[in-house]
């Protein structure tokens, strides 16, 4: 049998004695850059090499070369961290980056703008206040998610310690981290630190074909789509006693357009496992894609493309073989639901939660007129409350007393920030990813365009009778998904510069994907072209229908005819 060719990356990794490779030697050199292979690696220890898109041309035409910068992704499961860590993050984006921290979609940070003489101190410093960046990016499991509202009772605290678990199990055991960043040091008390370990026991020399998502939830509130990942555990209660988790296998939103062996898909149900089982059972899934997974084409690596082309009873068998056992078939679900942990609420211990809305999750100043970052280290160096930060790109203030609940809000709205009271339903669930002019994979602005995307849109909705509708959208400079665009009522992906294709037709509760119904769309026409959509549902919906269901029942086709018929003799993109 001929062995399969491998990608590049698989040699790089190979040849890099676990993720060593000529980093330090290139941290220490005069260049900006650092080389293809160290870019590889780099992302492995949190980091992305880029430059700054909005001069590149204009410094090409000079003969100068790019402006090289970083980013930096931290690794924090769950999203939690402690007011000193946030305080120190807070000083550390000016010492080291652009000035700003930015939560992901993943519950953590990132930073932008790095120069490349910074970087080993800034992850020396974040390893300092016992947090890291190692396996932030790269092939190997990502940040471990969960829900991150702080209440106090056996489901939250059940979900947070298993957030935990896993993400210490699936951590790099490489010491080459450590070695490269601190010199050899490491922070003993960090909650996460791996257990020591020859080699990489789990994952090999070569690690994962590509990167691997693990999300914890439960159905009554799916705030982390957990479908969306290449692992799905879903945590099932009896009251408060937990019964085990369905597995469900296979998610993943990333693809490329005009490429029709990549697609977004959503996790499938496989098995039910026991609380006892829950690492092994998620180590089996680990070892099924370590194993199967595409190693000679990274556009078609992930676990979604095993489940879709070998199917679910060859996933199931193969499974049970690396698990030991024959796995319990999955259970059935209660209904799926959304909780919004933006406002106040009652944490259950007497002391209240409040939920920050973060546009774009970008925390800094004179965003919008808004001081975000001042806004936060006044609340949080003053009242001293742990974080989490949320799917959405929030942040959560917890532990706060009923006697504080003014004041904090006081602060708040004083630079500006609107409480949940002040916003419309729209503003709540519209994210955006990074986009131009830091990230590489951009094909058309996102963070960039979201606030006067979403004025024009409540303005239209406004018009059409359904400003107070709950209407998810999430735009994406490129079709890799970060912002989870396939899911929920409206997707709006980067197509080309200027351009974007519009889906529609998931559902609020993230258990659907939506669909394509314009192609290329210019920006300043997607108003123009969600308007005969909005007024087919205003028209059409049944009572209490969200804007995704009715589109999926009405049926896609069938709107989209509509559509063009009122849109394509006056728009060329609709013809």
């Amino acid at each position: 049998m001929t062995e399969p060719k491998l990608s590049g990356n698989e040699k790089i990794k190979q040849d890099s004695n676990y993720l060593r490779g000529n980093i330090a030697s290139e941290l220490a050199d005069a260049n900006a850059f650092v080389s293809d292979e160290s870019y590889e690696l780099l992302k492995f220890h949190g980091s992305y090499q880029g430059y700054d898109r909005d001069t590149a041309t204009e410094r090409k035409k000079q003969g100068l070369d790019k402006t090289w910068e970083f980013m930096l992704r931290l690794k924090m499961p769950g999203g939690r961290l402690s007011a000193e860590q946030y305080l120190a993050l807070d000083t550390q984006c000016d010492t080291h980056a652009n000035g700003t921290l930015r939560i992901t979609t993943r519950q953590t940070f990132q930073f932008h703008c790095i120069v490349k003489d910074h970087l080993k101190p800034f992850i020396a410093d974040i390893n300092r206040i016992l947090l890291s960046t190692l396996g932030g990016c790269g092939d190997v499991v990502r940040n471990v998610i969960t829900c991150p509202a702080p209440i106090r009772d056996n489901i939250h605290a059940t979900l947070e310690n298993a957030c935990f678990t896993l993400a210490k199990h699936m951590a790099p055991k490489t010491d080459a981290y450590w070695d490269i960043w601190l010199d050899g040091e490491k922070m003993e008390n960090y909650p996460f630190l791996p257990t020591p370990a020859a080699g990489e026991p789990l994952y090999g020399e070569t690690y994962m074909p590509r990167k691997f998502k693990i999300a914890l939830g439960q159905p009554e509130d799916n705030c982390m789509d957990v479908l969306c990942n290449d692992l799905a555990l879903l945590a099932l209660f009896d009251g408060q006693e937990l019964q085990g988790y369905n597995i469900a296998i296979g998610g993943g939103l990333g693809m490329n357009h005009n490429n029709a062996k990549t697609f977004p898909y959503l996790a499938k149900p496989i098995a039910f496992i026991k609380p006892a089982d829950l690492v092994r059972a998620s180590e089996a899934v680990v070892k099924l894609q370590r194993d199967h997974g595409d190693r000679g084409d990274r556009k078609h690596a992930r676990l979604k493309y095993v489940v879709a082309e070998k199917g679910m009873q060859w996933c199931k068998s193969t499974l049970d073989g690396y698990f030991g056992s024959t796995l319990d078939e999955a259970k059935a679900t209660a209904k799926w639901a959304i909780v919004d942990h933006v406002g106040w609420h009652e944490q259950g211990d007497g002391k209240w939660f409040l939920g920050v809305a973060i546009p774009s999750g970008r925390i800094g100043d004179g965003l919008g007129g808004v001081n975000y970052r001042t806004a936060l280290r006044e609340v949080i160096s003053t009242y001293k409350m742990p974080l989490a930060l949320t799917l959405d790109q929030n942040i959560i203030l917890c532990d706060i007393e009923e006697g504080e609940k003014t004041a904090i809000a006081q602060m708040l709205r004083k630079h500006g920030i609107r409480l949940r009271e002040e916003l419309t339903d729209l503003a709540r669930n519209f994210i955006a990813c990074v986009a131009l002019p830091t990230c590489g994979k951009a094909l058309a602005e996102a963070e960039r365009v979201q606030h006067p995307l979403e004025a024009s849109l409540q303005t239209l909705m406004n018009t059409h009778g359904i400003g107070q509708d709950k209407i998810a959208v999430r735009i994406a400079g490129c079709p890799n998904g970060c912002p989870r665009p396939y899911v929920g009522d409206i997707g709006i992906i980067g197509r080309t510069p200027g351009t974007y294709a519009l889906y529609i037709g998931g559902d609020f509760e993230g258990t659907r994907l939506n669909e394509k119904i314009f192609d290329k769309v210019p920006f300043e026409h997607i108003t123009t072209a969600l308007e005969p959509l909005f007024i087919t549902y205003k028209t059409n919906r049944s009572t209490g229908e969200g804007f995704g269901d009715f589109s999926h029942r009405y049926g896609i086709e069938a709107i989209k005819k509509i559509a063009l018929d009122t849109l394509a003799a006056t728009h060329k993109w609709a013809a």
